[in-house]
């Protein structure tokens, strides 16, 4: 729609920035209604070109308000700008109302989305009352002459919460995040040093290899275990496998009652089965050996 003016350029060129959007002229309540209707009614480009930079001054007023988030005050002007546009897209002339007080809600809600984004690589102010909190914040620090004091005393702590509807512990957690801005793990640690932060990162996790080798090693003992148990009939099968491999086995009492004979006969089919899975493992594994050591 205006891409010549979305992106306002580097920090050096934001005064001759505010110079020329200066020399588009605003627009009349006539003017602006009749340029509205063309835009819905007939898509005239021109015509929404002209609405948004009559209103660019508007958006740099707004961004204006948000350079307290340490971010270069031409993305903020930019990304206003993106929100510019897509009031005027959405704008209804029909309502009554002038299209400066409807952009201003859009020209915000862009310029908040982005700081939010830019502020923090892991999400943050995801809620409604934590957004509310992370744009209040400041303000209310600075009501309080309390912007630079580090952590908020308990008597503001409570104040902002009771302010703003949130908890104490929100309040503390996002006034140490905004003292505490992200830091690139790729940065260098001293300038005369090739190393980054991230070559200091300990990795908790398992040695993928080591990993491997144990599911490896797993999954041979599952197929020996199974291989033995073929040695094994139905009903000494059953009882192994209810006694010996499950997390929670059955009881003696239980299986005697299913198979109609005493405790004392399941457990000696228990033991049995189990000697006879244990005496066909180390002849398997037995096996093996003297296979590897044959082919070697």
């Amino acid at each position: 729609m205006v891409s010549s003016v979305i992106n306002v350029g580097p920090e050096n060129n934001l005064s001759r920035y505010l110079q020329e959007i200066r020399k588009y002229p605003l627009l009349t309540p006539e003017e602006e209604l009749s340029l509205s209707r063309l835009w819905r009614d007939k898509g005239d480009v021109k015509a929404a070109h002209q609405l948004v930079t009559s209103h660019l001054r508007l958006v740099a007023k707004i961004a204006m308000g948000y350079r307290g988030y340490g971010l270069p005050i031409n993305e903020l002007i930019s990304e206003g700008n993106i929100g510019m546009m897509q009031a005027v897209k959405r704008f209804d002339p029909e309502k009554g109302f002038r299209l400066a007080t409807y952009a201003m809600w859009w020209i915000r809600a862009a310029i908040q989305e982005y700081i939010l984004h830019s502020w923090s690589l892991v999400k943050m102010g995801t809620t409604a009352a934590q957004k509310k909190l992370f744009f209040n914040l400041r303000r209310l620090k600075g009501q309080m002459q309390a912007i630079d004091d580090g952590d908020l005393k308990p008597e503001q702590v409570n104040k902002i919460a009771t302010t703003l509807g949130v908890s104490e512990q929100d309040v503390v957690d996002m006034n140490r995040r905004m003292a505490a801005p992200d830091h690139s793990l790729n940065a260098p640690m001293r300038a005369d040093q090739d190393s980054e932060w991230q070559d200091r990162l300990v990795d908790d996790h398992t040695n993928q290899e080591d990993v491997y080798a144990e599911n490896e090693e797993l999954s041979g003992r599952k197929a020996l275990l199974s291989s033995a148990m073929g040695n094994l009939n139905e009903r000494e099968r059953r009882i192994f496998t209810e006694r010996r491999l499950k997390d929670d086995p059955s009881t003696l009492e239980e299986l005697a009652h299913e198979y109609g004979i005493s405790r004392e006969r399941v457990r000696q089919i228990e033991v049995r089965a189990f000697e006879k899975v244990q005496a066909a493992m180390k002849k398997e594994v037995q096996a093996r050996r003297e296979e590897t050591a044959q082919n070697t």
